[in-house]
């Protein structure tokens, strides 16, 4: 079992990054964190990297059920998606498999919302890439 999804489109970085917050909003996702690994990895190390942004998308609902079952389930929580820049024109937008990542964890309660959660990360991946093939 791989532990993401992904999809890519020839949008402009930025542009997708937008886009991919508009979508996990349609899904009922907000972003409570974005981190521009670029911009950080430059100042910290000096180095110089791809476009690459980290987003922790939150669905209230779900991660209330989740703590519900499991209380620490904080620790793998927001649900991280990324856009990163690919190379020639293309962006790779990818979002966590959240029933993977919570293999490990032997709680049905927990299984049952992680794959609700799958399901609207799918669908956000799922939307990116029916709106790069209009």
């Amino acid at each position: 079992m791989t532990y993401h999804f992904s999809t890519t489109t020839q949008m402009p970085f930025e542009e997708a990054v937008e886009q991919t917050k508009i979508l996990l909003k349609q899904h009922g996702f907000g972003v409570l964190t974005a981190i521009d690994v670029q911009t950080t990895l430059k100042e910290k190390l000096g180095v110089d990297f791809r476009p690459y942004r980290i987003l922790g998308a939150c669905n209230p609902q779900m991660a209330y059920k989740a703590l519900q079952a499991e209380d620490k389930i904080g620790t793998m929580l927001p649900c991280n998606v990324i856009v990163q820049d690919r190379g020639n024109g293309m962006v790779e937008i990818s979002a966590v498999d959240p029933v993977a990542s919570m293999q490990a964890i032997d709680n049905p309660s927990l299984g049952e919302v992680a794959q609700k959660v799958r399901d609207q990360l799918k669908a956000v991946i799922d939307d990116i890439a029916a709106t790069t093939k209009r």
